[in-house]
Parts: structure tokens; sequence; C-alpha cells
């Protein structure tokens, strides 16, 4: 055992201790998180404008600060991306990261010095967690990679500017500077293919021990690579038995990475943002991701149905349920107050408090008052792909509501990775997973409303032709599940002609 390994088992030890130290007391923990987020900003201009000194309790908080998402925000997060001081948080934060929003154009989240820690703390908090629950140190004493945007930042009003994925490449820990690739040249290039490309050159001949990134754009590394050496992965990298990934549900690409891989390795799951590390897989049997109570965020919850009445009741940790649907709402020390980051989460367990991302509050399909959520269809695209053996690259799910003399339907996208020949069996059994799961879709296929779904197949890259032609191929973005109206559909459609 290397110096390196023994000592990550000892640390790992320490941290999981010191975070059943807050599981224990999760109310009591964010009382003491929302008292401070209070105290801190209450001098800020966004304090003074919201009377901060005058709350006391996350009811008064309630009451005098409205939820917002980020258009709403926007007027003070502009001042501060021009280098005002004390509006959000005391002083400038030390970073804007840029991302390209799902539901607006390029958004700019303060990261400040205070903030920062958390999102480098979480992910090494999930592997030290992984460490004390398997025993398995040996992976830090190979190479590791982690799939993410440029580390280059520009600078503008006295405040550095960058990917999050790039910013956080800065506080790699020394100790695991000799161990990272690629090299800091290789992930300074822009262009995804040409990354990638350089990416496989680099990792090719290396003992991969961890890999790292969203699976889509893994994926697009590991065909690259068996391209390049016609190997399969875990034949290339005997060492690697570690998968590190967030973004979006792995489940449907399971299979075929293990076909890739040749072999099951375990993963980890995280759930990063621009906007805070909310939380991370910190058990293997339990696919739930601890909830960071103890990290700078001060969370409330929404139940998602009534998210769009007027005053909808906003519950603190304390109050939610289990099996309930709730967008969640963040006030965190980088300067975020009651925002809405957009994601639906069900909680899984409540002791500790566990969760699972189920879909984004703007990326549902409700053409007719069926309600569909992301959850739903990735568990029907799931159940299909085990009853019927097939593996998918990627799909996504649209209304078609002008059909001529027929009835409206869904229409499921979707890139096989060979197109089966029992098309119509896969579509009912995923119809079937569907109605059993959403009872208005049962109902709307029962009254005549909607006709079952229909699949349509898509020609090997699509989906990666169509994020070029957006120029989001590669980095943090990836492709919605399901959405409202055919803005992603007809240009999938369009690129198969």
């Amino acid at each position: 055992m290397s110096i390196k390994s023994f000592g990550a088992k000892i640390l790992a030890k320490k941290t999981v201790k010191k975070i059943h130290s807050w599981t224990a007391n999760p109310v009591v923990t964010q009382q003491r998180v929302f008292s401070q987020l209070i105290s801190e900003a209450k001098n800020t201009q966004f304090g003074i404008d919201h009377h901060f000194a005058e709350i006391a309790s996350p009811a008064d908080f309630a009451e005098k600060v409205p939820i917002r998402d980020y258009e709403d925000l926007r007027g003070y997060i502009d001042r501060v991306v021009a280098g005002e001081e004390d509006i959000l948080w005391p002083g400038k934060p030390l970073y804007i990261a840029k991302t390209s929003g799902t539901t607006t154009g390029a958004k700019y989240i303060p990261l400040t010095k205070a903030s920062m820690p958390s999102h480098i703390e979480a992910a090494r908090n999930a592997l030290l967690c992984y460490i004390n629950e398997t025993g398995n140190e040996k992976f830090v004493d190979g190479k590791m990679i982690f799939l993410q945007g440029s580390p280059e930042m520009t600078e503008k009003n006295g405040i550095k500017q960058g990917r999050l994925s790039g910013i956080v490449a800065h506080y790699v820990p020394v100790y695991l500077l000799k161990n990272r690739l690629p090299s800091w040249e290789t992930n300074c290039i822009e262009d995804w293919e040409t990354k990638v490309d350089a990416i496989v050159e680099e990792t090719r001949n290396e003992d991969m021990t961890v890999i790292s990134g969203i699976p889509s754009w893994v994926q697009m590394y590991f065909e690259r690579l068996q391209i390049a050496t016609g190997k399969k992965i875990g034949d290339l990298f005997k060492n690697f038995n570690l998968f590190i990934y967030g973004g979006v549900n792995y489940e449907p690409y399971r299979k075929k990475f293990e076909n890739m891989i040749g072999r099951k390795v375990d993963s980890i799951e995280l759930y990063p943002a621009s906007e805070g590390f909310f939380a991370f897989q910190n058990e293997q049997k339990d696919k739930g991701l601890l909830l960071q109570l103890d990290s700078g965020m001060f969370f409330e919850f929404v139940e998602a149905d009534k998210f769009l009445d007027e005053h909808p009741e906003r519950l603190t940790i304390g109050q939610v349920e289990l099996g309930t649907n709730y967008v969640m709402i963040v006030s965190s020390n980088a300067g975020l107050w009651a925002y809405n980051v957009g994601d639906t989460i069900l909680f899984t367990s409540t002791d500790p408090y566990k969760l699972i991302v189920t879909g984004r509050i703007t990326h549902f399909i409700s053409a007719f008052g069926e309600h569909v959520i992301g959850k739903e269809v990735e568990q029907a695209m799931q159940d299909a792909m085990q009853e019927f053996g097939f593996s998918i690259s990627e799909f996504t799910v649209a209304p078609k509501i002008e059909t001529g003399y027929e009835l409206p339907y869904h229409e499921w996208l979707v890139e096989f990775d060979e197109t089966p020949d029992n098309m119509a069996e896969i579509a009912s059994q995923i119809d079937k997973s569907m109605q059993r799961q959403n009872s208005y879709y049962f109902d709307l296929i029962e009254g005549k409303i909607l006709q079952k779904l229909k699949i349509t197949p898509l020609k090997m890259n699509s989906f990666n032709n169509y994020m070029k032609s957006q120029g989001k191929l590669g980095g943090q973005n990836k492709i919605p599940r399901l959405s409202n109206d055919r803005k992603i559909a007809d240009p999938l459609i369009r690129i198969q002609a």
C-alpha cells in the first residue's frame, strides 16, 4: 500500500465521521446554515432591499423573499458582473461561472470565497465515502481523467470568468496533479472533437483507474478509444474500476458502457451545478444522493404540482415527505436567494436525507394535461432495455400534435446502437410502462385523446450532430430527455434527410 492510498483511507474514515455528525441533526444543521447566511448578507444590497435585519426564521424569509429564477435575479447579477461590491454577498465574487442555460441564454453565476470550497469538498468526499465503504483505495495511485470544459478564463471588471468545470480544474489537490489527465494544454482545446481525439492519444497507453464525466461525452471518448486501439476499454485499462458521472441518468447508458468496457465497474453519481454542489452518492448499495445540508446552502422545497400556484407553500428539510416530486429552491453563500435551480427531485430517504433528480420543472410534456416528467420516460426506456436487451446512444421525447387525421401522440426519437427488428413490441412495452407510471397519460390513452406512442429511430450520431449545430457539443451540455414542443425534435428529424 502506497503512502498516498494509506493516507486516503485515514482521511476517508475522518470524513465519514464528520458527515455523520450533521446527517444525524439535519434540521438543526439547516437552521444554523440559514442563520449564518442571513447574518452574513444583511448589509448587502439584496439584504437591505429584502429587510434581512428583520428575518428571524424561514417563515420570515419566505414572506420577504420571493422565489426567483435566473431572469428574475438578473438585475442583481448584472451588477455583480459589472464589478459592483456587496450586491448579493459581501465583497466581489472570486469567479463568475458562465453556463449555457437550459431555459435561457448564457447565465453568469457568482462563485464566492465562501462558496468555492463546497464544490471541491463535495467531489472529494464522494470519493472518500467510496473508499471507506468498499476498502478500494488503489485507484488513487493510477491515472484519473475528468472530461470537462477548458480551464482557461477571462477577466472582466476584476472578476475571472469561465466554465465551472474549468474553474474547478484550478483546485485539483497537489497530491493528485501527477495522476490527473489530460494535460493542461489538451484540456484547453475548445473544439470538442479535436479535444477528445487528443485525450485518446494522451491516455491510450496510461494506467487509467478513474474516468469521470457526463455519460454521453464519455461514451464518445470510449468509442474513439476503441476505434484507435481495437480493444475493449477494460482490456486497454486493466485497473479501471470506477466511473464517476453527473448531469444525466446513467441507467440508459449502463448496458452500452458495460459492453464497451467488457465488465461491470463501480459508479458514483454526483449532483453538481454552477449554483452549488447539491448532493452525491455516498453508498454503492443505495442510488439515492446525499443532500449537502452543511455546505453553505439553505434548501426549500415546493411540491411540483403546486409550483405554479400564486403562493405555493415552501417547505424546509424537516417538512418534506418521501415519494413527492418537489422543485428545489436554494439560498447560498454564493449570493443566490430563494433561487429556483429548475430541477425537480424526489426524496428516497429521510434518515439521512437522500434524493434522486426526477427532471426539470421546464422539461416536461403536458400538451394534453398528461404531466409527463423525465423520471417516467427514463424508467420506461430502462424497462424496455431490460426486457428486450437492446442498447441506445441517446433519446428524447416530444409531443406530435399536428398529425392529419390520426390522433396525436408522443414521439420517442431514439438513436439505437443497432436498430431492432421488433420496434412495435418495444414501443408497446414503453407505452405500457408510461401508462403504469402516469395516470393522466393512461386516462388520455383510454379516452382516445392520445394514441399510443411511436418510436422514430435516428441515424448514428444524430444527437451529436444536432448538438454541434447548436454550438453545444461536449463539455457540460446535455440533451433534455423531453420537451413540451418540437424545438429539438424537428431539427433531429431534419438531420435524417
